[in-house]
């Protein structure tokens, strides 16, 4: 997808204070305030590095950037330390595509909350479960899982509840190895997730809709990995069905798939993530270009749920084509096919 042309950075990875780079401005989210003013004549992100470089009309060059200790401002020679708070961030320099890894890896970082891990920092107000479980899988390779751990250790419902309110089977696998992370069985959640599971149990396996369709083969994959990951009992038994969401879980039980029509082009545009679990599934090679030249990397498009009146901010043109970026779902998908490539996965 070609993102409207605008420059723009967020900065404020894990529990830092979220800021907004765009048009010579540095901007507290949270307060709608400039915190920075420049008169620019040119500007250049780069991802790679957690950077915007400033080329300012008096001649001199600003950055502002983030390391693992917090968000700075270089200006005329000086360093100020605009937010703190530790995160990890290794550089990856032992894998392939090192660079397009930190820029992913920021692109999940910046969008943990206050709330929790969210889709997206400014058209979500809150985590959803799926999503949640696939950027835990990332923040486990990097160090970083401490990030949302109270959100984790908080959680009471078996279901996050944010597809027009529907209780969506996945959720309860989704639950389970999100809790697995840090309290285990004794979570409180745990209970209350194989309270439910008898609700959406057929035969042998799970049954109700995930995004307003049946998908028995993801939901029940959800499930089994959840119980392994708590060393619970699993009797539960993955349908030989077409199911178009079985390529979205390339984690475990790939034998377990029984073929049936890809996902076209406007879903691999819309919802890219889609796409990149699919060629993760299959083995196939990535289905975009690899550009570390851009930010963001990542998006979301005509999502039923998301507020994309809030992308306001960044640019009129998200919200009138109804796009969000960046996007924690496409990133955590683009990084773990990245690191399983990098490993010969």
């Amino acid at each position: 997808m070609n993102l409207p042309d605008r420059t723009f950075y967020l900065l404020g990875m894990g529990h830092r204070r979220k800021l907004l780079y765009r048009d010579g401005a540095l901007t507290d989210l949270g307060t709608r305030r400039a915190l920075r003013q420049w008169i620019v004549s040119r500007e250049w992100v780069v991802p790679e590095d957690y950077a915007v470089v400033l080329r300012t009309r008096r001649g001199g060059d600003v950055r502002v950037y983030e390391d693992e200790s917090g968000i700075f401002v270089d200006e005329d020679g000086e360093r100020t330390r605009i937010a703190e708070g530790a995160v990890r961030l290794p550089r990856f320099d032992d894998r392939p595509h090192a660079d397009l890894l930190r820029a992913l890896h920021q692109e999940l970082l910046v969008n943990i909350v206050p709330a929790g891990p969210v889709p997206n920092l400014l058209v979500y107000p809150k985590p959803w479960y799926r999503d949640a479980a696939m950027v835990a899988m990332c923040l486990g390779k990097t160090g970083n899982l401490r990030l949302i751990e109270d959100w984790v250790t908080g959680l009471r419902d078996p279901f996050d509840r944010n597809n027009a309110g529907h209780c969506e089977p996945d959720n309860l696998g989704q639950a389970l190895y999100l809790a697995s992370l840090f309290a285990g069985t004794h979570h409180p959640i745990v209970a209350s997730v194989l309270e439910q599971v008898p609700r959406y149990v057929r035969g042998k396996h799970l049954t109700g809709t995930t995004d307003f369709a049946e998908h028995p083969v993801y939901q029940t994959k959800w499930l089994k990995l959840g119980l392994r990951a708590l060393g619970l009992d699993d009797p539960y038994a993955i349908p030989e069905v077409v199911d178009s969401y079985s390529s979205l879980f390339w984690m475990d039980y790939r034998d377990h798939h029984v073929p049936g029509p890809r996902f076209d082009a406007g879903a691999a545009e819309n919802y890219p993530y889609l796409a990149w679990a699919e060629a993760h599934f299959h083995g196939d090679g990535p289905p975009a270009p690899l550009d570390t030249t851009r930010y963001p990397l990542t998006w979301e498009a005509h999502a039923s749920e998301a507020r994309y009146e809030e992308m306001a901010v960044v640019d009129a043109e998200y919200v009138a084509r109804g796009i969000a970026a960046p996007h924690s779902w496409h990133a955590a998908e683009m990084f773990l096919y990245l690191w399983d490539k990098g490993t010969g996965a």
